[in-house]
């Protein structure tokens, strides 16, 4: 399984997300620069340019035809996948962390820092997907600021109007934006940060990732915590492998503790776990730092990882990957 290197990035990765069909990868990184790559053979595509700060996050439409950027600079973006235009800013008072598109494209929601007297906001905008894009209403159509720690990520629930969110403390919590009540939360559910969050693909559940050296597979109606996958490292991404009974954790000690030790006490592999025993089953080696960000391609045929390296490594699965049977006899279709 050699890796492809993607080489377009000077500081390190943020985010990595692969498209509805899985042949478009793209990249953010402290760089303040997005780029789109081809799945297959690892070229790029295309780099979107514009950003005066760090990228913290990037969501793109189930059509490839929008993408959502938000970053350090306070603004978020809409782009156009196929052109690199930026069609629309938002500007806001504190830096955007956390994008994402509901299922159907027309709705993002997006999280903005707690920083300097502002409270943590989320918003919820409506994109007007007429015309070029470019004619995008300025306020949002649900603005709330949810109560106590501050939230990490989020996303979209197969619910109309709810979504899903972690928090700095530790708790992940559901949300309706029409409102901006809490409809549900598990306070407990981390005892850190938590750090990503991905969804299964239907929505009925999700992964997430945390400082506490855990990851957790959770309803997303009830939050019962399904699964949870312990490791010895803090964790910065989680992501589940479609077709295949397996969750992709990657993670690694702190970039400024790195210093001080080994690549090898580092743990800065991809590891492989088994989403129903929760036993570890694999790690794949190859980054000098920590893996900021995980993404699986949507038919499983690939993984990539981005790192505090500033390198994105695309794995492409050998043969043998899918000759073997973890089901038995059985073929079971996600």
């Amino acid at each position: 399984m050699r890796p492809i290197l993607l080489q377009g990035h000077e500081r390190s990765l943020t985010q990595i997300k692969f498209n509805a069909e899985g042949d478009l990868l793209f990249s953010c990184s402290k760089d303040h620069v997005i780029n789109v790559w081809f799945t297959h053979n690892g070229e790029r595509l295309g780099t979107y340019n514009g950003n005066n700060g760090t990228v913290w996050t990037v969501d793109v439409d189930p059509e490839s035809r929008f993408m959502m950027s938000g970053a350090a600079d306070n603004t978020l973006r809409l782009w156009s996948v196929q052109t690199g235009k930026n069609l629309f800013t938002w500007e806001f008072p504190t830096a955007v962390k956390r994008v994402a598109f509901n299922d159907d494209g027309t709705q993002v929601v997006c999280i903005t820092e707690q920083r300097m007297g502002h409270q943590c906001a989320i918003r919820v905008f409506q994109i007007n997907r007429d015309g070029d894009g470019t004619d995008q209403s300025t306020d949002p159509l649900y603005f709330f600021n949810p109560i106590g720690s501050k939230a990490t990520v989020c996303a979209f629930t197969n619910v109309p109007n709810v979504i899903f969110t972690g928090h700095e403390s530790g708790k992940v919590a559901l949300f309706n934006v029409k409102s901006g009540e809490e409809v549900n939360n598990n306070e407990r559910a981390h005892g850190e940060v938590v750090t990503d969050l991905q969804l299964s693909k239907d929505r009925t559940y999700c992964i997430t990732s945390s400082k506490d050296k855990s990851a957790r597979i959770h309803d997303t109606k009830t939050l019962q915590v399904i699964k949870t996958f312990s490791t010895e490292t803090p964790l910065n991404s989680a992501s589940f492998m479609p077709n295949r009974p397996y969750v992709l954790l990657g993670g690694g000690q702190e970039a400024m503790k790195v210093t001080t030790t080994s690549l090898r006490q580092g743990k800065f592999e991809t590891r492989f776990w088994h989403k129903v025993f929760e036993e570890e089953i694999g790690r794949v080696k190859g980054h000098f730092g920590p893996i900021n960000t995980i993404a699986v391609h949507p038919a499983g045929t690939c993984y990539a990882s981005g790192g505090e390296d500033g390198f994105v490594r695309v794995h492409h699965f050998d043969d043998s990957y899918f000759k073997a049977k973890p089901y038995g006899d059985l073929d079971i279709d996600d």
